[in-house]
C-alpha cells in the first residue's frame, strides 16, 4: 500500500482535478506532493528508526525459560500500525499550514499553547504506540514536538495569503467556508 501510494494518488489527482479551476489546482497539487512526501518520510522514519527498539522490547522478554516466537502475522502488524502512525503525525505541518490557510490558527495562536501542544503530543504518543512501553511513546512524541515546532515555522513562511476565497473564472468569487451559496448571491443581485 504505501509503495503504490503515489500512483494511488495520482489517480486521486486524476479524478478530481478536471472539476477544479486552473488557480484552485495551482493550490492543491503542491499541497498532495508535500503531504506525500511528509507521509512517506514518516512512515520510513517509523521503520528504521522506531521499528528496531520497538521489536527488541517485544523480544526483550526472553529468558532461558521462555523463548519468544513472535509469528508473521504480529511482526507485520506492529510494523504497519508504526508504519502509518508515524505517516500519520509526520502531516502535523502539512494540516497545520492548511488549518493557517483558512485562518483557524496563527503564529501566535500557536507558540502561545506549546504547552498544551507537549501535553497533546504525549497522549497521542500513548495511544498510537503500539507498544506499552516509554521508550517507543518517547519516539513518537518527540518527533512530534518537534514536527510542532516546524509548524510554527511553516505556518509563518508559507501561510501569509488567507483562503478568503477563490475568484473562478468568470468572475464570481466561490467562498471556501460556504457561507455565501450561490442561491443567496443570486437573490442579492
Amino acid at each position: 500500500m504505501l509503495l503504490a501510494s503515489p500512483i494511488i494518488f495520482l489517480q486521486i489527482w486524476r479524478f478530481v482535478a478536471p472539476g477544479l479551476y486552473r488557480h484552485e489546482q495551482r493550490v492543491l497539487l503542491p499541497f498532495t506532493a508535500i503531504s506525500t512526501l511528509c507521509f512517506l518520510g514518516g512512515a520510513a522514519f517509523g521503520y528504521f528508526i522506531v521499528f528496531p527498539p520497538a521489536f527488541r522490547f517485544l523480544v526483550g522478554y526472553a529468558s532461558d525459560t521462555l523463548e519468544p516466537l513472535p509469528a508473521v502475522s504480529e511482526y507485520f502488524s506492529l510494523s504497519l500500525r508504526l508504519l502509518l502512525a508515524f505517516g500519520i503525525i509526520f502531516e502535523l505541518p502539512v494540516f497545520m499550514v492548511f488549518l493557517a490557510k483558512i485562518g483557524a490558527v496563527d503564529t501566535a495562536l500557536l507558540r502561545r499553547n506549546r504547552k498544551y501542544a507537549l501535553l497533546i503530543s504525549f497522549v497521542v504518543a500513548a495511544i498510537l504506540t503500539p507498544t506499552p512501553d516509554v521508550v517507543n511513546q518517547l519516539f513518537m512524541a518527540g518527533p512530534l514536538m518537534v514536527l510542532y515546532e516546524v509548524s510554527i515555522l511553516a505556518v509563518a513562511v508559507f501561510a501569509r495569503k488567507k483562503f478568503v476565497g477563490f475568484q473562478s473564472e468568470d468572475g464570481v468569487e466561490d467562498e471556501i467556508a460556504g457561507s455565501g451559496s450561490a442561491d443567496s448571491n443570486s437573490q442579492n443581485t
